[in-house]
């Protein structure tokens, strides 16, 4: 769950909480303030303070203990640990960011794989726009992202200047969608002739294929992000609670 700028109420009641767990003005084993505490300092309403400990809760800052309420358990270790998953990076940075080219923009049919993810018909039209991205200069990985073509329209994805935001800020200034979540899977594959060759590197090395769904909150496919990396340039790392 991204809490990006300009976030939605509750996520900017869990930004507001997280800074006070991490200031020591709510220390590790004290009382968080109630419900009806937070919906009057914080004046927002019931579902938004629900849905904000929700999150905390989730994410390892706080625990429940029923029947005495909710206690902070303190910034947790994961929280330091920057999570490496190029699908939600490349949806949430700018274009700006990665240097590299734009190979490929258009409406295209969608492979099996991608029409699985947007819900689609396979070999449906959708909008494709592929970058190959560049690290010190040397290519460095394949992205791919696939939109209804609906979608595409009265944006700037046919450019190829890199775009100055994120994808998901772009999609929502200009067609007001939101994203909610990321349905994420990662394969690993040879590549194909065309592949190895974009990316530089030996046709027996096989590729990390990593795949996104985005949906909006209803569940509903928006986008489809595929990334591929060279196994061997690449190595994914991820951080979770044990619950």
């Amino acid at each position: 769950m991204s809490l990006e700028s300009v976030p939605p109420k509750y996520a900017q009641l869990v930004q507001a909480l997280q800074r006070r767990i991490e200031s020591g003005t709510y220390p590790p084993g004290s009382m968080l303030p109630s419900e009806h505490q937070l919906i009057q300092e914080f004046s927002v309403s019931r579902p938004t303070v629900v849905a904000a400990l929700r999150v905390l809760r989730e994410q390892g800052w706080i625990e429940s203990q029923q029947g005495k309420g909710r206690f902070v358990r303190g910034r947790p270790a994961m929280a330091t640990v920057e999570s490496n998953r190029p699908g939600q990076a490349y949806l949430t940075s700018p274009e700006t960011d990665a240097p590299g080219e734009l190979i490929e923009a258009g409406a295209v049919a969608l492979p099996n794989r991608m029409a699985a993810l947007l819900d689609a018909r396979p070999h449906s039209k959708a909008f494709l726009r592929r970058r190959l991205l560049a690290r010190e200069g040397e290519p460095s990985e394949l992205v791919s992202l696939w939109l209804p073509l609906e979608l595409s329209e009265g944006t700037d994805l046919t450019s190829g200047e890199p775009l100055p935001q994120g994808i998901r800020q772009h999609l929502q200034s200009r067609k007001g969608i939101r994203f909610d979540h990321i349905v994420e899977q990662i394969t690993a594959r040879m590549p194909t002739a065309q592949e190895a060759k974009q990316l530089g590197m030996p046709k027996n090395v096989p590729l990390l294929a990593v795949f996104g769904a985005v949906r909006d909150a209803s569940g509903r496919p928006l986008v489809a992000v595929e990334v591929l990396l060279p196994a061997d340039r690449h190595e994914l790392e991820d951080a979770y609670p044990v619950s």
